[in-house]
């Protein structure tokens, strides 16, 4: 390819965007554009600078990844976007990929897989971190027949790992009462009356 693959990059750590600019300069073909702490601060510079490629961190001050991807996508249509986040729960991953990322990865990969994943989307293809892939097949080997909603699926494979309630409200940043109020949906549904009870049900007809 030999015009330059062009890279923005939106995290507001300051550390890791400093590091991800670092790390993608130095790579033939690649030309990293800017690096902005926000998605609110890249806004009106986006279609002036038209990169082919963005990074977009999710949990960022003012608007959040998973609400500017759309923005994004209308404004530059063609622009392929990479997910770079902490966050690998199922329902992230899905809202991602619902919304218009090309790729998702989290920020334990490591920079040859960052690299690699900028000339995957740009090729037309989908880079998930190896955990991330993971998420996307159990989804698909699921019994598609299921009661459960999808944050209901996600909550009782937390709790078939061991998580407490409080655990699970703590991971997927919502609060105890909510938990419990998806816990007793779920018995409802699967006409149980205990947690173990849950368990041995949704894994026998594969609802996790």
């Amino acid at each position: 390819m030999d015009q330059k693959i062009r890279i923005l990059i939106i995290e507001d750590d300051e550390i890791l965007r400093m590091a991800y600019r670092s790390l993608l300069s130095d790579v033939p073909g690649y030309q990293v554009l800017n690096a902005y702490p926000s998605f609110d601060d890249a806004r009106r510079y986006l279609q002036a600078e038209s990169p082919d490629v963005i990074l977009l961190d999710i949990e960022m001050p003012g608007t959040n990844g998973l609400d500017a991807l759309p923005v994004i996508k209308k404004m530059l249509p063609d622009v392929s976007i990479v997910i770079l986040t902490v966050f690998d729960s199922e329902e992230m991953v899905f809202e991602a990929l619902g919304k218009g990322a090309s790729g998702y990865l989290t920020k334990n990969s490591p920079g040859a897989r960052i690299i690699e994943a900028v000339r995957e989307v740009r090729s037309g293809g989908g880079a998930m971190s190896t955990n991330v892939a993971r998420i996307v097949m159990r989804s698909f080997q699921k019994n598609l027949n299921s009661p459960l909603t999808r944050r209901e699926t996600e909550i009782l494979e937390l709790i078939a790992g061991g998580q407490t309630k409080s655990q699970v409200a703590q991971t997927l940043f919502i609060d105890t009462e909510t938990v419990r109020s998806h816990v007793k949906n779920i018995y409802v549904k699967l006409d149980v009356n205990s947690k173990s009870e849950a368990i041995r049900t949704a894994r026998d007809k594969r609802f996790i």
